[in-house]
This record gives structure tokens, sequence and C-alpha cells, in this order.
């Protein structure tokens, strides 16, 4: 069936009687009529979509007698409709219940981080051996997360062949960084590595701009001078300096930013929690250390300083090793728990506030004696982290 002409009658209705009309569509697909042009006696037909159509505007509907309007009728289809921008605002409650969870969040981090650097320093203190050391907090923390998935406490990550090629140049890394930090603690004041690794920015910046050809704002370079001039201040006057501890605060920055680079590449579209990647990371890390470090160190070398160390401590020192391997896994899974919950900006302020946590615990807790020019040199380059934060998240437009 074709309609030849359609010719608008002079009567009146208005669009509010048209909207009082109650009219039911059929939910079955139909093929609408072609219309067929006289003036031109062109058959041309239209075919049929067979999709609902959805009208988006009624305002032409109104048709009044003494004008003649052409009506508009505006539609699209259902399946490539635009999606609806609806902007959700959390009622202050459930804001305050945020705040406080976050709040939780940082105080669960550094209370754990503070407390695995003392109970990580006593043990290394009688018993130097940072490879067994390392490889100990990995296989807790392995252990750990096996145990949770066995009993379903913790919900076990779908993973793929894929995953693991993925996370494994990741896992390199966060091995030479973790090594590299605890050879560090093993040689200096806990307060001096952690100075050195505030450095950690000055390291990613140098890395992405020559190495992976970023560029970045003048207000990012400007904020590694009092970073890099801080931490010098520092190690110069540090009392108890060390090479060898230097150093390994210097690669453990090196290599946790070539990790954070591998894993930002690497982890795109994978669907797995924080806690239970962090989980993988040290499963496959805890296999790529084990046979550097009965290479490095060896049985021998570790039962004779265990012994020792039992000697000296008694059975206390059993529980520093246990505290600080359950409690290094602890504060790293809780981290990375909160980078799902909290935006990068407030991720860096606290971890900001995190090193001076443990700078200012440290100093407190092991005596160890500060100039007031070292003093300095450690709060320059926080503040310099800090800053630094702040730039690098602006220019990636991540406050929000």
């Amino acid at each position: 069936m074709q309609i030849s002409s359609v010719k608008l009658r002079t009567s009146t209705f208005t669009s509010s009687e048209f909207l009082n009309q109650r009219c039911s569509i059929k939910a079955q697909s139909f093929s609408l009529p072609s219309f067929q042009n006289v003036q031109q006696s062109v058959n041309h037909s239209f075919s049929s979509s067979f999709k609902p159509l959805h009208i988006s505007s009624t305002e032409s509907f109104a048709l009044v007698s003494k004008t003649q309007r052409v009506t508009e009728c505006k539609a699209y289809e259902a399946d490539k409709s635009r999606p609806l921008k609806i902007n959700i605002e959390l009622p202050d409650q459930q804001a305050a219940s945020q705040r406080f969870k976050i709040g939780i969040y940082f105080a669960t981090w550094w209370a754990l981080n503070v407390v695995f650097n003392i109970y990580n320093k006593k043990v290394l203190n009688v018993f130097p051996y940072p490879w067994l050391t390392s490889t100990l907090s990995l296989a807790t923390g392995s252990l750990m997360m096996l145990i949770s998935w066995a009993t379903r406490i913790a919900e076990a990550p779908k993973t793929d062949l894929d995953f693991w090629k993925t996370l494994f140049p990741v896992a390199v890394a966060h091995t030479i960084g973790h090594v590299a930090a605890t050879v560090s603690m093993a040689k200096v004041a806990v307060s001096f590595t952690h100075i050195i690794k505030s450095s950690e920015p000055a390291f990613s910046v140098l890395v992405s701009r020559f190495l992976l050809g970023e560029s970045f704002p003048l207000s990012v370079y400007l904020s590694l001078f009092p970073i890099i001039g801080g931490c010098a201040l520092a190690a110069i006057t540090e009392l108890n300096f060390n090479m060898i501890g230097f150093m390994g605060a210097m690669i453990s920055n090196l290599a946790f930013v070539f990790r954070n680079i591998f894993s930002k590449k690497g982890m795109k579209g994978k669907s797995v929690s924080g806690m239970n990647y962090y989980a993988c990371l040290s499963m496959l890390s805890l296999l790529i250390l084990i046979p550097f470090a009965i290479a490095v160190e060896g049985p021998k070398v570790w039962a004779a300083g265990w012994n020792t160390a039992l000697a000296q401590i008694g059975p206390n020192f059993v529980w520093w090793v246990a505290a600080q391997s359950i409690f290094y896994h602890l504060y790293n899974q809780v981290s990375y728990m909160s980078l799902d919950q909290i935006s990068p900006l407030t991720f860096s302020i606290g971890n900001t506030m995190k090193r001076i946590s443990v700078i200012v615990s440290s100093i407190i807790i092991f005596h160890t004696p500060v100039q007031p020019v070292n003093a300095l040199g450690a709060a320059i380059a926080i503040l310099g982290t800090f800053l630094y934060s702040q730039a690098w998240l602006d220019h990636n437009g991540m406050y929000k």
C-alpha cells in the first residue's frame, strides 16, 4: 500500500489534546510504508529498518488551524541511542563514610609500614643477611594469600598465561627493588634509607624523559631541585654514611620506577583487584628470588647466622623475623588495596606522609643521631617529593 498525498485538515487539535490520548503500541516488528511523491512521479520505496524508534522531541506536534506547519519528528534507533549523562552525588552520610574508610586505609597503611621497618631493622642488626630476609618476606606473603584463597576468605583471581607473561617484568623489577632496599636497611639507618628513597620521583622523570621520550612541564622539572638537593644535603651530613647502603637505596629507586612503568603498560585492561595483583606479584617475585638468594648467601651462611642471632636475642628473634615478614606483606597489600579506593593525588599525599612517619618513628625508636643540617636536608627532600606529586598530577589531569 502506498500513500500518494497527505493533507492536513483545517480543524484544530492541540498538543495537549494529542498527548492526552492514550495509545498503545504493540511490541511487534513492522515495516514502514513507502511514500510516493506525486509531483515528481518517482517510484521510490524505503526499506524498513525493523528497529524500534524513539521520539526525541514532541515540540512540533501542536497543529494550529490557520497556519500550516510541517511536523518534524526526530527519531533515532534504540541500539544507537546516545548514553544518558547522569551525575550521581553521594549523600552527606555516604560521603562521610567514604572519608572515614579512606582514613582507616591511611592509618593502617602507615602503622603497618612503621612496624615493618622497625622489626626489619631489628632483624638485620643481628642477622645481616638481606637476601634471606627478603625471601622470607615474599614467602610469608605468598603463603598467607594461598591460605586465603584456599579457605575462601579472599576470592582467587582468574588469570591466564598471558597475565603471568605480562607480570614477569614487573616481578623482576619488584624483586630487585625489594632486595636493594633491604640491603640498604642492613647497612645504614632506616631514616637515611627513606630519605634517599624519597628521590624516586627524580629517577621517574629521568627515565621517562630519556628512555621513553616523554615530556613534562617546567613545574615538574623545578620540583626535582629540592628533591635532589635535600637528598644530597642529607647524605653529606649523615653520621653513619655507608656507600653500599646509599647505592642500595638508589638501585631500589630505579628498580621501582621500572616496576611502575612495566605495570602501567602491561596491566591495562586486566580485571584483577589490587590485593590479588600484589599477591600474584609476590609469588612470581619469590620464584625469581630463591635461586639468587641461595647463590649469593647460601644455607650454610644462613644456618650459622641464625644460631648466632638466637644465642644473642633468644626466642624473640623468631618473632622478629615472623613479624617483619607478615607486616611487609600486609602494608604492601593495604597500599595496593587503597589504590582501588582513592585518587592518585590522595595516594601520593599519603605516600609522602608515610615516609615522614617512618623517618620520625625510626629516629625515636633507634635513637638515631641527627644533626640539624641533616634534618633540614630530609625536610627539603620530602617537600620536593610532595611538590613533584602535585605538579605531575596536574600535568596528567588527575586531580579528580
